[in-house]
């Protein structure tokens, strides 16, 4: 069994806290509770209740959001909160009673295409994962149910799957026009039905967890670390909109040449090279001067 580990996040709204979990524990639902009749089919809110400042809880995904009342201050009891919530879920404690929880989950899915031609996007009403994750064969899929159920079709090339959205990569064999209504079902359908995406040790397996991107941050010199800060201010929101994701390789600092990888819609992208030369690489000039020469990208 995988350990569950929990972080606390700060919202907009000084009253409400997210413990965020590094896997998912409701299958795709959203439940809210404003007391503790209302937590029935909730026992890991019910406990929440018995903590006199809390006002509601609200579960979703890989998440328990709890809004408090104004007699304590998040500060003073954030921490107590975490460990409580992590204690009881490593305790095997239930989150929603299956009985209680409806069946199936309304989903919809829509199809994106994006710059690549042989990539398209589709886009779920719901949150599938926490991290995200690439595979280009069915043997790397083996931690993720969805995927290796998509390499079964022969013409699925790769999957790459981030937040809420599936984009597939597909061989020159097919036309989008004969596939993606069936992809687009099939996703769907995969989705409503309460499976797991991913596993959930997959993001810890494959170093993908917050911890573990906190760390390797870490250890990254000061000019490595100015070059992930703007890819992810800069240009990874835009990449991810078309179905793709650049992710930070290395640098060095003697030839100043910066090495990325192309992920998803990005990877074998006709119009990736340009971008990359005459988008990320002047910002990089501009941004850092005197310190990056060159990007070199990589197709994932």
């Amino acid at each position: 069994m995988n350990t569950f580990k929990v972080s606390v996040q700060e919202t907009s709204n000084n009253a409400i806290i997210k413990f965020e979990v590094n896997q998912f524990i409701t299958k795709h639902q959203s439940f809210e509770f404003k007391n503790i009749d209302e937590a029935k089919p909730s026992p890991l809110a019910q406990q929440l209740f018995y903590l006199p400042f809390v006002k509601k809880v609200y579960i979703s995904g890989n998440f328990v959001a709890v809004e408090r009342y104004d007699i304590v201050d998040w500060k003073d009891v954030q921490d107590e909160v975490k460990e409580q919530i992590e204690a009881y879920l490593n305790d095997g404690g239930v989150v929603i009673v299956e009985a209680e929880a409806p069946k199936k989950v309304p989903v919809t899915v829509y199809a994106e295409a994006t710059p690549n031609p042989s990539v398209m996007k589709f886009v779920a009403n719901k949150k599938l994962v926490t991290a995200l994750f690439e595979f280009t064969s069915i043997d790397e899929a083996k931690l993720s149910p969805l995927a290796t159920k998509l390499f079964h079709f022969p013409f699925v090339k790769s999957v790459f799957i981030e937040q809420n959205y599936v984009s597939i990569t597909k061989y020159d064999m097919a036309e989008w026009q004969d596939i993606t209504v069936e992809l687009r079902e099939f996703v769907k359908n995969f989705v409503e039905s309460g499976k797991e995406v991913v596993l959930p040790e997959a993001a810890e397996k494959l170093e993908q967890t917050t911890q573990q991107r906190d760390s390797n941050f870490d250890a990254l010199d000061d000019t490595s670390k100015e070059i992930v800060n703007i890819l992810e201010e800069y240009v990874k929101p835009a990449v991810a909109s078309d179905g793709g994701n650049i992710q930070f390789l290395s640098y060095d600092e003697n030839t100043k040449n910066v090495s990325v990888l192309l992920q998803g819609a990005c990877s074998g992208c006709p119009s990736s090279t340009f971008t990359l030369k005459n988008g990320i690489e002047n910002m990089l000039k501009q941004m850092l001067p005197g310190k990056v020469d060159m990007v070199e990208a990589i197709n994932g």
